[in-house]
């Protein structure tokens, strides 16, 4: 993205380039759109009334019932105790939600810069039950339209108590001499700144009692063992722009877009990074099993060039993981794992057996398409799909007949 607002900042100066002292910059940038704290925090809203599905996010499965992001408004819920008969039952409106988790029958969700909690004992009817503020401080919304956002007005307003809930894209001209013109440019690059089970797409992990939320280039840590009072833990710098986590023994993994990350929780206040893997630049949601990481890079979005590939890395000593196979895709996205069997989001859905992963290609089981699948949680036999257009459920007790369960349609 900063690659691209370069670019139009120097067309602007090239155009204007008169080679006198003063010269104008023409640029494009993103300014805030702010609402109130307290008319943010006051728009929580649970109904029991039902909300067809109109959009697909990330995606939790916990005690029969399936929760599904409605990115940046709220949090469908769905009673899935029959597979073959989903009923859309409740949603929470959460402005700013992109992640959620659930320990102990309370989930746990992001609302833009705040940590939210709800008493889901009545999973259809979820009671507000906590908010840690501002524990996010850097989670602005993403902006979309590959202008970077400017960063003094969001701070300037946050100060103020306000929040950032959206971007208005806005031309720019600014008088610069041209010896401080380069440090210009520098600086506006620089401006840019029983649990439940969930999706490779996640940002949020849950190990022991606590839960890791990572926001942009940060690891929060939140204490759960007060389910009456989670507290803050403390937080990390990644140093890296962390898209997703998965939890494996003590271990998180975290993908980024140059790469995966591996740190330990053995000390769960005090993560350690043990080791790293580099792969082309691209977005990629990882999961592990049996000392086997899958990692997929897909292009497209914000995330950078156009790789689009299934990676396979073993990763039984953590300190060095080696990469054992790599195959090209059309443009995976999330992926799960259950007993060797793979289920991976790349045009439409494909199910492999991991008999050995240097001939995985050989052994596809089944290719569904149709749908342009966003993310899968495998559990207990049943395969959960959020797509672009719908949310798909599949039997695959039986690898040699795996059968469609239901659907529900997104309403576009």
């Amino acid at each position: 993205m900063k690659k691209i607002v370069l670019l139009f900042l120097l067309a602007g100066l090239l155009m204007d380039c008169n080679f006198d002292s003063l010269q104008t910059l023409n640029y494009s940038i993103n300014e805030p759109v702010f609402i109130s704290g307290t008319e943010f925090r006051n728009s929580v809203k649970v109904t029991d009334n039902v909300h067809e599905l109109s959009n697909y996010g990330k995606i939790c499965f916990y005690k029969g019932y399936i929760y599904i992001s409605d990115p940046g408004k709220g949090i469908y819920i769905v009673n899935n105790r029959n597979p073959s008969k989903p009923q859309m039952t409740g949603y929470i409106e959460l402005t700013g939600n992109y992640d959620l988790t659930i320990r102990n029958d309370l989930l746990y969700a992001d609302a833009w810069i705040d940590l939210v909690w709800f008493d889901i004992s009545n999973p259809s009817l979820p009671v507000p039950a906590g908010r840690i503020e501002n524990i996010f401080p850097n989670a602005f919304p993403v902006t979309q339209n590959g202008y970077d956002y400017d960063y003094e007005l969001c701070r300037a307003g946050m100060e103020e108590g306000k929040i950032v809930v959206g971007w208005e894209l806005k031309e720019r001209k600014q008088k610069i001499s041209s010896d401080k013109r380069e440090n210009a440019l520098f600086q506006m690059q620089s401006s840019s700144v029983s649990d439940a089970v969930t999706g490779s797409m996640s940002r949020f992990s849950l190990y022991d009692k606590y839960l890791y939320a990572v926001i942009n280039n940060q690891m929060n840590i939140i204490d759960l063992s007060d389910e009456n009072s989670p507290k803050p833990a403390g937080n990390i710098y990644i140093g890296y722009n962390v898209e997703t986590i998965f939890p494996y023994q003590d271990k998180m993994f975290m993908g980024t877009p140059t790469g995966l990350l591996i740190y330990s929780v053995e000390n769960p206040l005090q993560p350690t990074m043990r080791s790293q893997i580099s792969h082309v630049y691209g977005c990629d949601p990882v999961v592990v099993e049996n000392d086997l990481a899958y990692v997929t890079i897909h292009s497209g979005n914000l995330c950078g060039q156009t790789s689009n590939e299934l990676m396979i890395i073993d990763v039984s000593n953590i300190d060095e993981p080696v990469r054992i196979a790599s195959y090209n895709m059309h443009n995976p996205k999330g992926l799960g794992i259950d007993n060797k069997t793979l289920f991976l989001c790349d045009a439409g859905l494909k199910i492999f057996k991991v008999t050995d992963p240097q001939t995985l290609i050989s052994n596809l089981l089944k290719h569904y398409t149709g749908m342009d699948g966003y993310d899968v949680i495998p559990y207990d036999n049943t395969l959960i799909m959020i797509s672009d257009n719908g949310l798909y459920q599949y039997d695959y007790s039986d690898l040699n007949n795996i059968r469609e369960l239901s659907f529900i349609p997104v309403k576009k």
